[in-house]
């Protein structure tokens, strides 16, 4: 048996801004909730990976070496760009050429994720 990547964690200045607005981005809940930590999820907790965003008063220092890449699911690219900038995303550059499929965008702490065309269920 192989190994599963169970959680991602994100540390972060303010977990519950950062929760709020992956929760809204994936469609997940707060599963868990710690002094330094807040963990989503789907509700159905057999899915994973889960995020955990982790207190850190450490500033983010230049491009991310990862990231997190998300697909719409319901709608297609463009009207799910429009969502994620509606909950507070932001256009991001990190060099990319303007011809790529995807947007790069940051979430309210800067945090680089990517759009992809492609929609999954």
């Amino acid at each position: 048996m192989a190994c599963r990547i169970s959680e991602l964690v994100i540390d972060c200045r303010d977990p519950e801004r950062l929760a709020a607005f992956w929760c809204e981005v994936l469609g997940y809940v707060v599963i868990g909730r710690e002094e330094t930590f807040i963990e989503i999820g789907p509700e159905d907790e057999s899915h994973r990976p889960v995020l955990v965003l982790s207190s850190s008063d450490e500033p983010k220092t230049g491009k991310l070496p990862l990231h997190i890449d998300v697909s719409p699911t319901d709608r297609d690219q463009d009207a799910e760009l429009e969502r994620l900038l509606a909950l507070g995303a932001k256009p991001a550059d990190v060099g990319q050429t303007g011809e790529e499929s995807w947007h790069v965008l940051a979430d309210p702490e800067g945090n680089e994720f990517c759009l992809l065309r492609t929609r999954v269920t």
